[in-house]
């Protein structure tokens, strides 16, 4: 069960593969990978998105608005529920803050997540989180939002006591490439310190590359190098690490 928790497949540049998805899902089968989900950024985008994944049922889906997208001002609840009762949505996101970016848009983003959240626990979704230079603000509003349902802090790239501040809440935690990287030493800590019972591993898609891959767009079967890192990491078998992340997805995902 290795599982590519977030990825963007409508984002692939396809012209390698004469614009065609099936080479991509062959690849990533051929890596054991057996699911993913594609992550919603906004939704203009987003049934382009779910028609592009509809023949692949390994495939699910979220509906959301990214904090950077130029969206968060107009998305309403209504129509973010009714989205999510569309088959193979399983999540709302993503959503969240994203500060290094896009500070100047700070109380925006606030007012989007805090929508996201409502919608998740109306929905009784968990919710798929991005947060960059905003962990004061991220913590504070799941606080006071985060359904029972809980989510995901997706990419995690933060210190260590968020990381242990969103375990608190029920999160769980998700790590990308970014953790073969040779300059995410302090990262690598966090994974050490995470639970593997609350950890899912992921690609972001086509974004951040693992090593040794670097130099070339991010696909779903590089998840198969996320997931061996976390086990060299932690000191375990990849096939444990394979079979809890996948255990841990499904529980979070409420997925038979």
């Amino acid at each position: 069960m290795l599982i590519d928790s977030h990825c963007h497949l409508d984002r692939l540049d396809l012209k390698a593969y004469d614009g065609a998805l099936e080479p991509v899902m062959q690849q990533a089968a051929e890596q054991g990978v057996t699911g993913l989900i594609c992550v919603g950024t906004d939704m203009a985008r987003w049934q382009s998105m779910m028609d592009l994944i509809k023949p692949y049922p390994q495939v699910l889906a979220s509906v959301g608005v990214h904090p950077l997208s130029d969206e968060i001002d107009q998305i309403d609840g209504d129509t973010l529920i009714k989205a999510a009762k569309t088959p193979k949505v399983v999540a709302i996101g993503e959503t969240g803050l994203d500060y290094h970016y896009r500070g100047e848009t700070a109380e925006s983003q606030q007012r989007s997540f805090e929508l996201h959240l409502e919608v998740a626990k109306a929905c009784d979704k968990p919710v798929i989180v991005h947060t960059r230079a905003a962990q004061q603000d991220t913590l504070r509003i799941l606080e006071r939002g985060l359904g029972p349902v809980g989510g995901v802090m997706h990419c995690f790239t933060e210190s260590l006591e968020m990381a242990q501040q969103a375990l608190e809440m029920g999160m769980y935690i998700s790590f990308s490439g970014i953790i073969t990287f040779r300059n995410a030493a302090d990262l690598r800590e966090v994974v050490r310190q995470v639970p593997l019972d609350k950890l899912l591993v992921e690609t972001d898609a086509p974004y951040l590359t693992p090593v040794p891959h670097r130099g070339r767009p991010n696909e779903p079967c590089f998840v198969k190098e996320v997931a061996q890192c976390v086990a060299d990491i932690k000191g375990l078998h990849f096939d444990q690490v394979v079979e809890q992340t996948g255990a841990n997805f499904n529980q979070l995902f409420q997925q038979a």
